[in-house]
């Protein structure tokens, strides 16, 4: 049953705290120090991250999907690939090989898998998967060289895990998309918008200033720390071999270990093994979030989806002038925000607050991950991006302007924060059975409430 209730979700209670966020902050300081040298642009909670690294380890641990933007040559991919390899232990050899490359003339037999030409010739259908399709940890390298038409071909993958090809199928029971775009040139197509609201967040792989990027020029040799030979070579025959794909993850999954063993002797970082991750990822599911930060959530989503004229936001359908709600981030937008958005900014902003250690989600866990996880859904009116096209920021365009559409409804949620809590508590109170009104607000939520107030009563 729908309820307004702020605090709808029941915690799940008796997961244990293993006390992982030691050992996830040691593999981020150490990706920091020796791998991917770069400022950090974010603060929460007093604590200083750089976005690409903070975001990337979260996306791994929650089996998330994120679209790294930036300049050629400024780490978009080797971070990814830096990133994966410590939180699933694979050596750099394999993700290097198991990496789909974004040109107009890829094919689904290079992404997905092919036939067995030995048995095609003997009549029977079999398929040989790609390294990309089996392992957990996928990479897509310049996925805006894809033509829009090819881009299809991996959206059930993306989305589900769900790989097929002929009559068979394989599904990655866990997996992670890390997918790179540079800004666009000659060579580069959209990304089209079903493949990009599939992903949960966008970040900017920056450059470093030029102290730090001296300092990269000097290094060599940051390749070969995360690389091993006989376990690259022991994966890619497991990868190559005939054996159901349950048992290859089985086998895989020893060899990884024996990786990780590795990595921890030698370099004094240890990664994190399968069953690691899964203690992580129930530790991080079993938080909620407080009445603030979800009452905040809903009056954005709320904005990104209300229109009063045409019911709700679609992007075939002008908002008009002298609209009552002009002054809000409805008028601001062309499109609806789907389903998922609400999906990814909860699973990162549990992430954020498992990895502070704090007890729920708070609003400020909310706002530091909103405008990663908004800013390549949005499509904004053509008035609003001339007007602040050549404002002066720090960020990319897309994050910027998500950043300044957070700070606006804040500011609004500050001003309305209690009238709009108790809006919800009733809105609750009714669908409960109580003979109540739903109170009245000058915010597109109260009127949300109203619609389904009135849906019940219907």
């Amino acid at each position: 049953m729908l309820s307004f209730s702020v605090s709808s979700i029941e915690r799940v209670e008796g997961v244990a705290r293993d006390g992982y966020q030691k050992q996830v902050m040691e593999i981020y300081q150490f990706i920091s120090d020796h791998l991917y040298f770069n400022r950090p642009d974010l603060e929460v909670k007093g604590e200083r991250f750089n976005s690409a690294i903070l975001f990337s380890l979260l996306t791994g641990l929650q089996e998330g999907k994120e679209l790294i933007i930036g300049e050629p040559g400024l780490g978009k991919t080797t971070s990814a690939e830096f990133v994966c390899s410590l939180v699933y232990q694979f050596p750099l050899g394999v993700i290097w090989g198991s990496e789909v490359s974004g040109h107009p003339e890829q094919t689904e037999e290079k992404i997905i898998g092919r036939p067995d030409l030995g048995k095609l010739n003997r009549g029977e259908e079999d398929v040989v998967w790609t390294n990309f399709s089996q392992i957990p940890v996928k990479i897509v390298d310049e996925i805006n060289r894809l033509p829009e038409t090819k881009q299809s071909m991996i959206l059930d993958g993306v989305d589900r895990g769900n790989w097929e090809y002929l009559n068979e199928m394989i599904i990655n029971e866990e997996y992670c998309l890390f997918a790179t775009s540079n800004y666009q040139d000659g060579g580069t197509s959209t990304i089209i918008a079903p493949l990009m609201d599939r992903f949960d967040l966008m970040v900017e792989s920056r450059y470093p200033g030029a102290n730090l990027s001296f300092l990269i020029g000097k290094g060599r040799g940051k390749d070969r720390i995360l690389r091993h030979p006989k376990y690259e070579r022991d994966l890619h025959r497991i990868l190559k071999s005939k054996i159901p794909y349950l048992k290859k993850i089985s086998k895989m999954e020893e060899v990884c270990n024996a990786f990780g063993a590795y990595v921890q002797e030698t370099l004094g970082v240890k990664p994190l093994q399968r069953a690691e991750r899964g203690r992580i990822r129930a530790e991080m599911a079993s938080l909620d979030m407080d009445l603030d930060a979800s009452a905040f959530t809903r009056m954005l989503l709320a904005e990104c989806s209300f229109c009063e004229r045409y019911g709700q936001k679609r992007v075939v359908e002008r908002c008009e002038e002298g609209c009552h709600y002009t002054g809000y981030l409805c008028h601001d937008i062309k499109n609806c925000a789907s389903n998922r958005l609400p999906v990814s900014i909860k699973q990162y902003a549990q992430g954020l607050a498992w990895l502070l250690e704090d007890s729920e989600i708070d609003i400020e866990h909310v706002q530091s991950v909103l405008p990663y996880t908004l800013s390549h859904r949005i499509q904004w009116r053509e008035e609003i991006l001339s007007q602040k096209e050549r404002a002066k920021r720090d960020d990319p365009f897309p994050i910027f302007l998500s950043k300044e559409a957070v700070r606006a409804v804040a500011q609004r949620y500050r001003e309305q924060s209690e009238h709009l809590k108790d809006a919800l508590a009733v809105g609750s109170k009714i669908f409960q059975g109580e003979s109540l009104e739903p109170l009245e607000g000058d915010h597109p939520l109260y009127v949300e409430i109203k619609k389904d107030v009135h849906s019940r009563r219907i």
